[in-house]
């Protein structure tokens, strides 16, 4: 009950949904033991069974009850059969138990109708919540786990949690109730009888309990496997293009066929080991019955200490506790299920975020004097990829990082915009420690250009104006203009409002880059980092994004790494990295004239 406990602080805000279903459900299972009641009195009126009484009797108490409504229908069945006779008396009671039905069902829906509400609110907010976390964390987060099982964590386990845990909220009220106002009801008619219910219910409950326990475990295999084939399907979409240009079309599919046919496997076995609570559940029930009629029918043939009617109605009684019973059996192996997927989604919700901001975080919205890295040391896993960085990027310059791949120049973008944070050293704006200032304010002073141009499956103006939120039309345009990108989205086929498709695969390279350009130059930042902004393009399409580029460096100050050479020679210092460490800097004459590792760079890419 563990992870139930942890979700049920969702279902807080909707309390009052879940008392009105308490109170529906209580009232549902006192009105399903009287429908059943109220066949008595019917089958006495039908079996001629009423004695006439003429004096209307005394209640005496609870242990007189039984008497006491035999006493009273006997009284009732009297009276009115001297008025209106023996077939109106008949019609009455059908009337009863056709109300009593009506107010069981009546409640029974309007339990249901209070829980939906909890119970889709509660998967409201825990998708909302899973979401906000998955944002939150940090990007190392989704470099060691599949996104498709993030994904699965959202939908699918989320599901199974409304599904399962939520059940409970009928299993610890409506069915426990049901079967105690029936037993009471049993009691009152034979206690010698009801005592063979409570021979084989604890029978039933421990070995419909064995077939239950390895439930959890199963299911945590059926829903890690869901989550591990739609990893593949999302990195299938992803690189569609690849997979046909290799013809590896096959082979994918024989990585998704296996997933499945495990999947296949492991739900096959967990929905068998579940198919069992029911028909054994129901077995014992009918076995405890068969006794019940076996030595029922001794009391009211042979020894006959018990009318007909009255058994017949206690047979109906005890065949009631059988449906919740069964229900109960159900929902227990319902919640061993959504424990399991509690526990998938709890991990996310519980996952701590190294990336914090201090309780005292610095809101800081203006950019003075400079980027100061001092002794930076980091790694991904073991190897260090930078080790002892210093660099000083002071306002309004532009500083340019090269060197091959590997060198670390991808990491210094990640750890300036805080999206990985050093292990020594530290990273300074204005003498500010970055991890002193909140991280929201640190990247509002940041842009961002990176080699793969991130765009989202919506209108022009709304990917330019991710940069800035409500801005104008007019806005969009200018920035757009900047970034050399207003002439071809003119041409688009609803303009500015042109939903560019999946990832922006509607538009070409050259087009996508400077959108991404114009999202920067709208939001206008002191800051600007450019991470190969133009390494992925062919001539014409680089000139016009370097164009773009330039535009916007302006008076501003810039960290550019950089793979081709020829967009980095106007730089104030050029930074040449090697295995994380710094082996030249000056500005591009001053290291020509040097004659070392970045002539050696120049050269092989003019060669090139």
């Amino acid at each position: 009950m563990e992870y139930f406990k942890k979700i049920l602080r969702f279902a807080k805000p909707y309390k009052l949904f879940a008392i009105l279903n308490i109170i529906s459900n209580i009232l549902y299972a006192l009105f399903s033991t009287l429908a059943m009641i109220s066949l008595f009195p019917m089958l006495s009126v039908l079996f001629d069974n009423t004695k006439a009484v003429y004096k209307k009797p005394v209640w005496r108490g609870l242990s007189d009850a039984k008497d006491y409504i035999m006493q009273y229908l006997n009284f009732f069945v009297t009276e009115r059969s001297q008025q209106d006779g023996a077939g109106d008396v008949l019609m009455l009671m059908v009337a009863l138990i056709i109300v009593m039905f009506f107010m069981k069902n009546i409640f029974n829906y309007l339990a249901m109708y209070f829980i939906t509400y909890l119970r889709n609110g509660v998967l409201k907010d825990l998708r909302n919540e899973l979401y906000n976390k998955t944002v939150e964390l940090p990007i190392s987060y989704y470099s060691e786990k599949r996104k498709g099982d993030t994904i699965a964590r959202i939908t699918s386990d989320v599901l199974e949690i409304q599904h399962s845990f939520l059940s409970i909220l009928e299993l610890i009220v409506r069915e426990p109730l049901t079967i105690i106002f029936t037993i009471v009801f049993m009691l009152s008619i034979s206690p010698k009888l009801t005592l063979f219910v409570f021979l084989f219910l604890p029978l039933s409950g421990f070995l419909i309990s064995l077939i239950g326990k390895s439930l959890k475990r199963k299911s945590d295999k059926v829903q890690k496997e869901q989550g591990h084939f739609l990893s593949i399907l999302e990195e299938t979409l992803g690189g569609l293009r690849v997979i046909k240009a290799f013809n590896a079309e096959s082979r994918f599919g024989r990585t998704f066929q296996a997933s499945t046919k495990r999947f296949y496997n492991f739900s096959n076995s967990l929905l068998n080991r579940q198919n069992l609570a029911s028909p054994t559940s129901e077995f014992f029930g009918i076995a405890a019955i068969g006794v019940i009629l076996w030595y029922g029918g001794q009391m009211v043939l042979v020894e006959k200490t018990l009318e007909p009617e009255l058994f017949i109605t206690y047979m109906t009684l005890s065949y009631q506790i059988l449906t919740p019973a069964k229900a109960i059996s159900k929902a227990s192996y319902s919640v061993k299920k959504g424990n399991a997927a509690a526990e998938r989604v709890m991990e996310i919700l519980e996952t701590e975020n190294p990336i914090v901001d201090k309780p005292d975080a610095l809101i800081k919205d203006t950019f003075d004097s400079g980027v100061d890295l001092q002794d930076i040391s980091f790694k991904y896993e073991d190897e260090y990829v930078l080790k002892n960085f210093n660099l000083k990027v002071p306002k309004g310059e532009t500083v340019a990082l090269v060197g091959q791949s590997g060198s670390g120049k991808s990491t210094i973008a990640n750890l300036v915009t805080r999206f990985y944070d050093v292990n020594e050293g530290k990273i300074s704006i204005d003498g500010h420690n970055i991890k002193d200032i909140s991280k929201k304010s640190l990247r509002g002073l940041l842009g961002l250009v990176t080699q793969d141009s991130i765009l989202f499956n919506d209108t022009v103006a709304n990917n330019i104006s991710l940069g800035k939120e409500n801005a104008s039309k007019e806005e969009i345009i200018e920035a757009a203009k900047i970034a050399n990108a207003h002439d071809f989205i003119a041409e688009l086929p609803n303009g500015y409002d042109t939903n560019i498709g999946d990832s922006g695969n509607k538009l070409s390279g050259g087009q996508k880059q400077r959108l991404s350009i114009a999202r920067a130059v709208l939001k206008n930042p002191p800051i600007m980092i450019l991470d190969e902004a133009t390494s992925a393009l062919d001539t014409e399409s680089e000139r016009l994004v370097q164009d773009a580029l330039e535009k916007m460096m302006r008076n501003r100050t810039s960290i550019v790494i950089a793979h081709r050479l020829s967009t980095i020679q106007n730089a104030n210092t050029i930074v040449v990295l090697q295995k994380g460490e710094i082996v030249e800097q000056g500005s591009h004459d001053e290291l020509i004239a040097k004659d070392g590792a970045y002539k050696k760079l120049v050269q092989m890419q003019s060669l090139g």
